[in-house]
C-alpha cells in the first residue's frame, strides 16, 4: 500500500496538478526531490515539516526552526512518526540533505 504524503492528508491542492496550484503556487515540499522517497514519500511529501515554506493552515510556515513546534503538534506528523517506528529518520539528519542556501 502506497505511503499518503501530507498533500493527500491536509487536502491542501498545492501538489504539481493540484487544485490550488493557480492561486497560490505548488508547494515547495512537493518540489522538493531532494528528499524524495524518505519515509516513503513523493519528494517531500512524507518529511514536511523540514522543509521551509510550506503553507499549512492557511499560512505560510516559514523556515524550520520556525515552523517546528506547531509541526510537531500536526497529526500527519505524528502519523509518520507512528507508521515508521523505530525507522523514523529525525530532523537533524534530514536537514543534512537539504542545506539552506546562501545568500
Amino acid at each position: 500500500m502506497a505511503k499518503l504524503n501530507c498533500w493527500d492528508v491536509k487536502k491542501c491542492g498545492r501538489q504539481p496538478g493540484g487544485i490550488k496550484t493557480a492561486e497560490l503556487g505548488v508547494c515547495p515540499v512537493a518540489l522538493e526531490v531532494r528528499l524524495s522517497g524518505v519515509h516513503g514519500g513523493t519528494n517531500g511529501g512524507r518529511v514536511c515539516w523540514v522543509i521551509a515554506g510550506s503553507l499549512c493552515g492557511g499560512q505560510v510556515q516559514g523556515s524550520f526552526a520556525t515552523k517546528l513546534g506547531n509541526c510537531m503538534n500536526c497529526e500527519f506528523y505524528k502519523m509518520v512518526k507512528v507508521e515508521e517506528g523505530d525507522k523514523f529518520i529525525l530532523s537533524k539528519d534530514l536537514l543534512i540533505r537539504i542545506p539552506a542556501k546562501s545568500k
